[in-house]
């Protein structure tokens, strides 16, 4: 291990785990396509990984039903104080969270290999990049974090003996005896899983499921929980956003990114074709945006993932036909469903549903079977990399300038079809009472209106209070060259329950008045709730949209707002005395402008 490792501090701490866990061998990794292969040739030996032979180097994994998502409730920011991870948090003390998991993690690795995973989040060696290793007992974690991250040696050379990493360690919790044969997807029950986070350290500690976020550590529980604490300290921004860029027919070039919660088309919106003749749109990062101020004052953002790690039911090719062509290879996928033909299929996949497939739990499965075939949450983990748009520049160390800022949610009322804010401090009070009707995708009965500040809450690794703060911050920082912020709702309905707006390549009209604000070309008009575009600004050429649909899809309806007022202050009410002054100016200025306009 000397030979591999040469950081002091990761060899002490590499014993140290392996003293506590008493895996069976150690195995430090260095990403190589070998490896990977090697990683893969066990999992189809033991029958957890089966191939596809319909696409390949493709291959189908199925999880235990009771680990198939996030858990929330299993998630914990531990930080000294309660007040420090804030209402939005789980918390526990840091003395208390690390002894019940110290004893979780006791012979936890027993009967199974200990890899050590050196990877990058963002382009290896760029300034706005960080270095993680995680520690896990899980090959399917190997080959995950190869494809969401840059798993290399060279991060370990970047290291050097004395360089700073943050700590990642990972165990399914299902130590092996010796002879005992293991599960197809060995986990903990519910009861024993934890995703706890110490902020104030910079150290994950997961243990109990092997699926998604909670095994992959470098997605939301590094790039996002840690990230966010790390970029409040350091005066960066760690957000959940996806970044794209858009080319108008000039060549002129504007980067985007934007923030929804779950089920708001965000990968859709990241990976969109315009509609309009002369635009195009590429991918720079389909959900998280690390971002820091560069010499000249602007904000510039990195994608710090490698892949996507997408949801699969309703993507096909009528809503996403560039992801598609990216699931063509090289990819993972998790809880589809299995054709007769050596395929995956999932709910809302293009063509006709097959006559017969195995479904995510391994049972036969038919178009008359009461259940679904793929999971709701069936994943796909492919390299960004084969994005046919992805952009020629998005592992560009210094990242791209960020020009726009969107924030939305899923209303079926209400929420017009876009509007701009007043200014900087106006911009984070749209972010901060950003809302979505939950589907069932996300936590809560379907159809609740659920306040999902900056699509960060289930995300940010510290309070949400001193976060609102660090976004005004941020603000002071970049003064006048601070990205325009908009507000966008694709979901509205009309009285009859149909959505008024088409969306998907149509949302590029939207986009496009964006960037015509931005050089001043277009104009807009003054109402309580921000900027609204004037009527005929918005680019409706080859839209077949009637008149009375975009006059509901601009609407406002001043009752319905003010309907807002109480949700809103119980929302802020939460934070108490870490509620930014500044923000409730601005929601005593919406409350205000409402009132003036009975």
């Amino acid at each position: 291990m000397k030979d591999t490792v040469k950081n002091e501090k990761l060899n002490k701490w590499i014993r140290e785990v392996a003293d506590l866990c008493t895996p069976d061998d150690v195995y430090i990794c260095n990403g190589s396509k070998d490896e990977y292969r090697l990683m893969i040739d066990k999992l189809i030996k033991s029958g957890i990984a089966i191939p596809l032979t319909k696409r390949p180097n493709s291959f189908l994994f199925r999880s235990d039903p009771s680990d198939v998502a996030r858990v929330e409730d299993n998630t914990y920011i531990s930080t000294s104080s309660r007040e420090e991870a804030g209402p939005t948090n789980n918390w526990i003390a840091p003395g208390d969270l690390k002894k019940t998991m110290m004893d979780l993690y006791k012979g936890c690795m027993r009967g199974r290999t200990m890899y050590v995973i050196p990877f990058s989040m963002g382009p290896i060696g760029s300034p706005i990049s960080k270095i993680g290793i995680e520690i896990s007992d899980s090959p399917y974690v190997v080959v995950n974090m190869h494809i969401m991250t840059r798993v290399s040696s060279r991060v370990l050379e970047l290291l050097g003996t004395d360089g700073d990493f943050i700590p990642c360690l990972h165990s399914v919790g299902a130590p092996l005896a010796p002879g005992q044969k293991d599960t197809k997807w060995p986990c903990a029950p519910i009861e024993k899983k934890y995703i706890s986070h110490f902020p104030e350290e910079n150290l994950i500690w997961s243990y109990g499921s092997g699926y998604g976020g909670n095994a992959l550590l470098g997605k939301k529980c590094l790039a996002l929980r840690i990230a966010s604490a790390m970029a409040r300290r350091e005066g960066w921004m760690a957000e959940h956003m996806l970044i794209l860029r858009l080319t108008n027919p000039e060549g002129k070039q504007y980067h985007i990114a934007a923030a929804f919660p779950s089920a708001c088309g965000k990968t859709n919106l990241a990976m969109m074709q315009p509609s309009i003749a002369g635009w195009k749109c590429e991918c720079i990062g389909d959900d998280i945006a690390w971002m820091k101020v560069g010499a000249d004052g602007r904000l510039y953002a990195i994608n710090p993932e490698n892949g996507f790690f997408g949801v699969a039911p309703g993507t096909s090719y009528s809503t996403n036909p560039m992801a598609m062509d990216t699931l063509k290879e090289n990819v993972i996928f998790t809880n589809c469903a299995l054709t007769d033909d050596g395929d995956v299929w999932w709910e809302g996949k293009d063509g006709d549903e097959p006559a017969h497939a195995i479904d995510w739990k391994g049972k036969d499965w038919t178009p008359e079977s009461p259940t679904d075939a793929a999971h709701a949450n069936a994943r796909f983990t492919a390299p960004a990399s084969q994005c046919p748009v992805i952009c020629k520049d998005w592992e560009k160390p210094e990242g791209v300038p960020i020009d726009i800022f969107i924030f939305g949610g899923r209303r079926t009322g209400v929420v017009p079809l876009v509007y701009e804010a007043f200014d900087w401090e106006h911009g984070v009070f749209l972010g901060a009472t950003a809302a979505s009707e939950t589907t069932a995708a996300n936590i809560g009965a379907v159809g609740n209106l659920r306040r999902d500040p900056f699509a960060m809450k289930p995300f940010c690794g510290y309070n949400m209070g001193d976060y609102f703060k660090h976004w005004f911050d941020m603000g002071d920082k970049l003064g006048s060259k601070a990205p325009r912020v908009f507000y966008v709702n694709w979901f509205r309905k009309s009285q009859d329950g149909k959505f008024l707006w088409p969306g998907f390549s149509d949302n590029s009209r939207v986009l496009k008045w964006m960037c015509e604000r931005v050089d001043g070309r277009v104009g807009a008009h003054k109402t309580p709730i921000g900027l609204l575009p004037n009527e005929g600004d918005l680019d409706l050429s080859g839209l077949h949209l009637s008149a009375d649909s975009m006059k509901e899809l601009m609407s406002i309806d001043l009752t319905a707002w003010k309907a807002e007022i109480p949700d809103i202050e119980k929302h802020f009410s939460t934070f108490g005395k870490r509620m930014p002054e500044r923000l409730k100016k601005q929601f005593q200025r919406f409350i205000d402008a409402l009132g003036k306009h009975v």
